[in-house]
């Protein structure tokens, strides 16, 4: 397909997005809730179509060499379908967010002025992940009364393509005009690049992936950007606190799942604590086989411990990789977190309020913790049940993104005749 072709085909997809986003808009909550759990059922009864259709994708998956980790996130079977579906009915459960009345004040002239919570419209999400990302995705948007057109992983197209027709198909059995949910039909990355200059159409668009993609959409897009680049979460150990509990937080922040954003890259430590509590540190971490990379202070006391490069201070290492220093106390603490981190997610484990409340009050990230696992920024753990990421951005989100994070909101002014003088 010719470039103009595609680019006729993705102008006619925005035109039936918007159409769809109106009519989204004003969807009395209990049909928009009927529908999402149409869509579950959906899903739920065409699973053998699903799996086939990824069947597909794993062949092309190993025929470009994905290694055996990759291909099991990619790979769905029967009880990965119905999770997807059992994800998509959490998210028709919860509170509409749209029509919140944010606001309201009556002004001497007698105008009265609501702030009220309303769809963005069409929301564009690029992924490089698995398939249920494709059912996430589609059904936070869709609770939040906006259209959505996907591009998702070359690995997964078969079964995203599969997923996404389910998905505008049960809108249109649900009185929706086609093109609630669209996915590009292409895995040509120019699609891409012509997906983020449709400003006219796309009023917000997220990126879900590497730093490479995120750094690339941001660069590139003529819309606003919803992102978070990456997690380079850190954990400060204070001078007093309870080192049994100290360790059992890191162990967990670190260790659990040492992949994912929310997972801890570095730990500080302060200096007055550091010869009675790396010990103990120490050990838990060769127990969990975690390489530790100090800075000179903390390898004098661990001689077989990595010394650490300025690089891997800003470094978001995705593994059992971990950067540790030793500082002077919760303020120079402060100052390396605002440096080196991401504005991700940045705890202290102390028993000294006066230190924790300086930490909240000078650390600039989305998330902030005290005596807790840095792993807990997460939609479900939040109570919001599916996300659709974590933003390190301050505008218009931050942290984990729910439903009531795609919306935004309008002024309704009723008056009697006001004029203005």
């Amino acid at each position: 397909m010719t470039q103009e072709e595609m680019q006729i085909t993705l102008d006619a997809m925005g035109e039936k997005a918007l159409s769809a986003s109106r009519a989204l808009a004003v969807l009395d909550p209990a049909v928009k809730r009927a529908f999402l759990l149409r869509m579950a059922d959906l899903i739920e009864s065409e699973s053998a179509a699903v799996i086939e259709a990824n069947s597909a994708d794993l062949e092309y998956g190993k025929e470009k060499g994905l290694s055996d980790a990759m291909l099991d996130r990619l790979r769905l079977d029967e009880k990965r379908v119905k999770a997807m579906a059992d994800g998509v009915r959490t998210v028709a459960a919860q509170e509409d967010p749209v029509g919140k009345v944010l606001e309201k004040r009556v002004r001497p002239n007698g105008l009265e002025i609501t702030k009220v919570s309303v769809p963005f419209g069409v929301i564009g999400i690029i992924y490089e992940s698995r398939p249920n990302v494709t059912v996430d995705a589609a059904a936070i948007c869709l609770k939040a009364g906006n259209a959505v057109m996907l591009r998702g992983g070359s690995e997964a197209f078969n079964s995203n393509m599969c997923l996404a027709g389910l998905l505008d198909r049960a809108a249109v059995e649900s009185g929706i005009p086609s093109g609630a949910v669209q996915l590009i039909p292409w895995r040509d990355r120019e699609a891409v690049k012509m997906m983020l200059k449709m400003d006219k159409v796309i009023d917000l668009i997220i990126p879900r992936g590497g730093e490479g993609l995120v750094r690339m959409v941001t660069s590139e897009a003529l819309m606003p950007v919803l992102k978070h680049y990456k997690g380079v979460c850190h954990l400060f150990v204070d001078e007093k606190c309870n080192i049994e509990k100290a360790v059992d937080i890191i162990v967990n922040a670190k260790c659990q799942r040492p992949g994912t954003c929310n997972a801890l890259e570095t730990l500080l430590i302060d200096r007055k604590i550091a010869a009675e509590f790396v010990p103990f540190f120490a050990a838990a971490m060769r127990q969990n086989k975690v390489e530790l990379r100090g800075d000179e202070a903390f390898c004098r006391l661990i001689p077989d411990a990595v010394s650490a490069t300025e690089e891997d201070y800003f470094a978001e290492f995705l593994n059992l990789t971990l950067a540790v220093r030793i500082v002077d106390g919760v303020e120079e603490a402060v100052k390396h977190i605002n440096k080196y981190g991401s504005r991700h997610s940045d705890g202290i484990i102390s028993d000294v309020e006066e230190h924790i409340n300086y930490f909240f009050g000078n650390v600039d990230s989305s998330t902030l913790y005290a005596n807790a696992s840095t792993r807990f920024t997460d939609g479900g753990e939040f109570g919001m049940g599916a996300e659709i990421g974590i933003s390190t951005d301050k505008l218009h989100a931050r942290g984990p993104m729910g439903v009531d994070e795609l919306t935004t909101y309008k002024y309704l002014v009723r008056g009697d005749g006001q004029v203005r003088g």
